[in-house]
């Protein structure tokens, strides 16, 4: 195995320093962030660094990198108070990536990239039209990270836009039946294969697999005895 202490870290090439401590939190969404400015310039970036927050209320958060070189997803984020999250698919995964490089101001990435701005129910902020499960986020707080110089977003979900055929009948979504797409590392992308849903954990009950639409199956009661033992 493989060992890196803290010193070593820091003798590391600068590009292969990045690409392994990246690569260490595994499977992440990937995700494009839909923002405008003040005057209409639309803004599209992909981000890996979406996390839920809470359920109710509705927050998400997510990590904007040090504000050493213009952001624009940041700067519309904080004049405007809205932005927007479109999970990204096998439709178009390439076209997301491309969405990294270090675009003008003046240049939409939606037009540079090929995809398609949408305004839905009133939101002032761009969704990606191919996106199958997207949301509209308002502002609540920004977190500045001392550490590192970064900007945690904390915002609230105020309307998610789904495919039908995705939402199961007790609330789940199904994302692998939109073919979402994870990130690892930098620039890495998968596609995943659902082991299965399980049962809410209780230390009394064994764990029982889930159908997709959240109904049980025979409980498994050779992994319920390892975890008593």
């Amino acid at each position: 195995m493989k060992t890196f202490n803290r010193s070593t870290l820091n003798t590391l090439e600068a590009r292969y320093r990045t690409r392994l401590i990246n690569s260490l939190s595994g499977f992440k969404s990937a995700n494009l962030i839909g923002t405008q400015d003040a005057d209409g310039q639309l803004n599209l970036a992909i981000v890996s660094s979406v996390v839920h927050l809470g359920a109710n209320p509705p927050l998400i958060g997510m990590i904007m990198r040090p504000n050493s070189v213009p952001r624009h997803t940041f700067s519309n984020i904080i004049d405007t108070g809205l932005f927007t999250i479109n999970q990204i698919s096998t439709e178009f995964w390439q076209a997301a990536h491309q969405t990294s490089a270090r675009y003008e101001q003046e240049q939409s990435e939606f037009d540079v990239v090929g995809l398609t701005p949408e305004f839905l129910e009133n939101f002032d902020a761009p969704f990606v039209a191919e996106s199958q499960l997207k949301y509209g986020v308002k502002l609540l707080e920004v977190k500045h990270i001392e550490a590192n110089n970064t900007e945690f977003i904390i915002g609230e979900v105020c309307q998610i836009h789904v495919a039908d055929s995705a939402v199961r009948n007790d609330g789940y979504i199904d994302i692998e039946s939109l073919e979402t797409v994870a990130v690892s590392g930098l620039d890495s992308y998968h596609v995943t294969n659902r082991l299965s849903r399980l049962s809410y954990a209780k230390p009394d009950r064994p764990v029982a697999s889930l159908t997709v639409d959240g109904e049980k199956t025979a409980p498994n009661a050779d992994y319920f005895a390892v975890v008593r033992n």
